[in-house]
């Protein structure tokens, strides 16, 4: 029996280093965090009324929080101290950071154990690794833990007194955060740039010019002296600068036509030098970043690929902001760079390369395969698949070139006069032309980083240039003139959100995937290709912070904070002094943050929530989404516009909902005019129902277009209301039919829904135990989610919409009689298969279930994670969820039984009371 119990934090983790400690080690994992603070209504009743019972914290005393075990680790915890009374050690083992410093905390805390304790930390899962730690402990860092008790307070205070006033003012449900809060601004600032933007048309004029060897084209740069305009000298108004000319479409032209009948001579000719230096081994936010570009990978899948490396071996501990490596990894970084690319790509000495984000903090290795020797990409080839083996590939290559020679070259520049003699445009024109020849590749044999910037159409390419010497008549191949346009700022995508906070040093580099997730599962910010696009939802939110929570997310204040929490990891700063200052305030400081949220009387919900698009159009964020609004001044006339009569009242204003797929910086006033007169139109009447007599109607809805009939009403009858109301046919258009062509028989075939394909006889049992047949209707429908089949209350989905008008009985008959999957007209066949399980020893599958795909034994069903795909989900990664979700244990059952000793309870009170009462009737009597 093993006599020492290492814990750490995921199965996956501890099935890895099980196998490198033997049987004298236990290897368990707590799943993340066994314990939290709890939200108010789920702490105990004595609790509620005291002094954690507004935050869980006691604020008054400490900021003392109060913890209880989650109820889904309950079964974990009971586990964990059987496992212990058996042991003669406790190896807490999770990750060497702030969080994992807090969980070996809270299990040392529950546990309570009464054997030696050791912190056992590594920063890859490698053999040699694992058992050096074994060897090499410590203790808890208890500075550490402070600090991550630290900003978990702040999050729950900056939620909990923040978000209150979000629900009040802007919509229910919303969520405010120390660092969400602060990314969602700067993507919605991002946006008003955009949206402020004006575009500036220029043309720009090339040339290709010839020594008698292959051509080369160049550049026009000025016009007598004066430097032609680029994209980069118009600023955001559309304004070029004073110092450049901005050419239009008949000057280029006829720049381009005087150049081809000019004669061209070579002006000057230089020639530099050029060395490019390789680039730092991944951090957490490189990593991402480059992920994102390369790999197509957004920042929580590439993460938890990562995870999965670590877990199994792969590479180092993906949490790092330190660009350092080891001395081994140095030797084996530089040694295949040797071996791969020869000993002329290695430099003398390794490279060390310094800490560039702000707070950074060096306590690991940057990411970089693991082991004392790396594993090539084609090593692991056969172990690793899909993103896994491209994320690896990825950190090895960088790895290595990190330890390579700088690429060496030159760069020749070439200025071209021609004499544009008579040319109204200008007379003297200099061409430009520069190329860069790589001579030595040095570490771009092996890696090159992508960019985040757009390619711009005016930027010189690198190209190899021919020998010319100054005064060389050069012959004119040709010239043309192209048009362009200024674009706006690019929309953050989730590499460069993630660069921009780590230059702002917001947030830390962990925390920036589970931020980008939580910004859009808020619904503040979507994503539209790789583009990140703010919400309506977003710019009233944003605005609300801006006007009255102003230094909440002001970047330089949000930054102190982590300096703050580095210094409270480090045991320079009291925690209690620093959550006192936060909430409270000082003299040096200004208002803490119950003073900001304590006088809300002065917030204006209906201006926050109102975004000026120009033109008397404005979009406000309503409680069912955002719409525009045009108001129509007093006494104007809404269909000319004159002015009439002063003295009339204000007309209602005009209002119509924005659609999901239209970005803030598109909405123009002419498009919301649109929008408007789509509102107000009664819609395209098709014809008259020949049996009703009514018309019918196609008309665009807030959920697409769809047919109506239209009811008319006698002046006489009464409003009707509720059940009474008689309300018009409805129906959906197919996918397949345009509302500009739809006709009156499609409409009326729709209206005919739900069509009765037939009925089937069906043997119920009563009460008596006698048998009854009964004949029950099956129907098509067509529903929210697609087009299906109802007999009774058991409804099965088909596959097209088509085939509510053309199923037939028997076909309908044939999908009842296969098994119900839930919901679904069929069992569909595995998306993906493995082999067993470990534990239940039962084959696993990934089955496409109600929710999303899901992975099960037959025992024990887990949904897929985000960014975990069917078509690339690996064995171990299937096995790993299984494991999580059976260490939880069903909890929906043991929910579901609380619920149901509750309401018993509440019936036995009930009849007690009533009993009594009766009683003391009786008496009376």
């Amino acid at each position: 029996m093993a006599s020492k119990l290492v814990i750490v934090e995921s199965p996956a983790k501890a099935k890895t280093i099980a196998g490198y400690l033997g049987p004298d080690y236990a290897v368990e994992a707590s799943v993340g965090h066994i314990r939290d603070i709890p939200t108010p209504s789920e702490m105990p009743a004595d609790m509620k009324k005291g002094p954690f019972g507004r935050f869980g914290i006691n604020i008054e005393e400490g900021f003392e929080p109060f913890y209880v075990v989650d109820p889904d680790k309950k079964k974990k915890v009971t586990e964990l101290k059987r496992l212990l009374k058996d042991a003669d050690t406790l190896y807490l083992a999770t990750d060497e950071d702030r969080e994992g410093e807090a969980i070996a905390w809270h299990l040392l805390e529950t546990l309570k154990p009464k054997v030696p304790v050791k912190r056992m930390v590594f920063h890859e899962i490698t053999k040699e690794a694992i058992q050096r730690a074994v060897e090499d402990t410590r203790e808890l860092d208890l500075d550490l833990v402070n600090a991550q008790e630290s900003r978990r307070i702040l999050d729950r205070l900056y939620g909990y007194e923040v978000s209150p006033v979000l629900w009040r003012k802007v919509k229910a449900g919303l969520s405010a955060g120390r660092v969400q809060s602060v990314a969602t601004r700067i993507v919605v600032e991002r946006e008003r740039e955009r949206m402020a933007f004006k575009v500036a048309s220029y043309w720009s004029v090339e040339g290709k010019f010839s020594t008698g060897a292959a051509p080369f084209a160049a550049r026009l740069a000025s016009l007598d002296g004066r430097k032609v305009a680029t994209g980069s000298d118009f600023d955001d108004t559309g304004a070029v600068k004073k110092d450049a000319r901005a050419l239009d479409e008949r000057a280029a032209t006829q720049v381009a036509e005087a150049t081809i009948a000019a004669a061209v001579t070579v002006s000057s000719v230089s020639e530099k030098p050029y060395t490019r230096r390789p680039y730092a081994p991944f951090t957490t936010s490189t990593l991402q970043q480059e992920a994102g570009r390369k790999l197509g990978l957004g920042s929580k899948a590439a993460m938890g690929v990562a995870q999965k490396l670590y877990e199994n071996g792969y590479i180092t501990y993906m949490r790092t902001d330190s660009t350092n490596l080891s001395s081994s990894a140095l030797d084996a970084a530089r040694g295949q760079a040797r071996d791969m690319y020869g000993a002329d790509f290695v430099p003398e000495s390794p490279r060390v390369y310094g800490k560039k984000s702000k707070n950074a903090q060096e306590a690991h290795e940057a990411i970089r395969p693991a082991g004392d020797r790396f594993r090539t990409p084609a090593q692991v080839a056969g172990e690793l698949r899909g993103d896994e083996f491209r994320l690896y590939e990825l950190i090895w290559k960088r790895t290595v070139a990190s330890q390579m020679a700088d690429a060496k070259g030159s760069t020749a520049t070439i200025r071209m006069r021609a004499d544009l003699a008579g040319c109204e445009a200008g007379e003297l024109a200099e061409y430009t032309a520069s190329g860069t020849v790589i001579t030595f590749r040095g570490f771009l044999a092996a890696y090159e980083e992508g960019t985040d910037e757009p390619a711009q159409p005016d930027k010189d390419g690198e190209a190899r240039l021919p020998k010319v010497e100054e005064g060389a008549s050069l012959d004119v191949v040709d010239a043309t003139a192209s048009g362009h346009e200024t674009s706006p700022p690019a929309r953050y995508t989730e590499a460069s959100l993630v660069k921009k906070m780590e230059e702002l040093g917001i947030g830390r580099p962990s925390t920036y995937a589970s931020t980008i997730s939580t910004i859009q599962d808020r619904g503040y910010v979507r994503k539209k290709g790789t583009a990140l696009v703010p919400t309506w939802l977003a710019f009233a939110v944003t605005r609300l912070m801006e006007v009255h929570f102003s230094r909440l997310v002001d970047y330089d204040f949000t930054a102190s904070m982590e300096v703050d929490l580095d210094e409270i990891a480090a045991g320079d700063a009291d925690r209690v002094a620093w959550l006192q200052r936060f909430y409270y305030g000082d003299e040096g400081s200004g208002p803490g943050l119950s003073g900001l949220v304590s006088d809300l009387g002065d917030i204006d919900a209906r201006a926050i929530s109102t975004i000026e698009i120009g033109d008397g159009i404005v979009v406000r964020v309503g409680r069912y989404g955002p719409y525009v609004e045009e108001v129509v001044p007093k006494g104007v006339d809404p269909a000319t516009g004159e002015v009439t009569d002063e003295t009339k009242t204000t007309p209602a204003p005009k209002r119509a909902t924005i659609t999901d797929d239209v970005a803030p910086d598109e909405l123009t006033p002419a498009m919301a005019r649109e929008f408007l007169a789509a509102a107000a139109d009664d819609g395209r009447v098709l014809g008259q129902d020949p049996e009703t007599g009514r018309d019918v109607v196609v008309k665009n809805g807030r959920y697409g277009p769809y047919v109506t009939e239209v009811l008319e009403e006698s002046a006489d009858d009464k409003p009707k209301r509720g059940k009474a109301k008689v309300k018009p046919r409805t129906a959906s258009l197919f996918k397949s039919m345009d509302p500009s062509t739809v006709d009156l028989e499609q409409a009326l075939k729709l209206l005919s829904l739900p069509r009765t394909i037939g009925t089937v006889t069906e043997t119920t049992t009563g009460e008596d135990g006698a048998e009854t047949s009964v004949e029950v209707p099956i129907t098509a429908q067509n529903g929210r989610y697609g087009p299906y089949l109802k007999k009774g209350t058991d409804s099965r989905s088909i596959e097209t919409e088509e085939q509510l008008f053309t199923m037939t009985l028997e076909e309908a008959v044939a999908i009842y009689a296969q098994p119900k999957q839930r919901g679904r007209a069929a069992a569909k066949p595995p998306l993906a298969e493995f082999g067993e399980d470990p534990v239940s020893g039962k084959k696993v599958v990934v089955k496409d279930g109600r929710f999303g795909p899901y992975v099960t034994d037959g025992e024990t069903n887990a949904t897929l994670r985000r960014g975990d795909e069917p078509e690339t989900l690996t064995a171990e990664r299937a096995y790993e969820l299984i494991a999580e979700k059976r260490a939880k244990g069903p909890t929906t059952r043991k929910k579901s039984a609380k619920k149901t000793a509750k309401k018993t309870a509440k019936k036995a009170t009930k009849s007690t009371a009533k009993k009594a009462t009766k009683k003391a009737a009786a008496k009376k009597a």
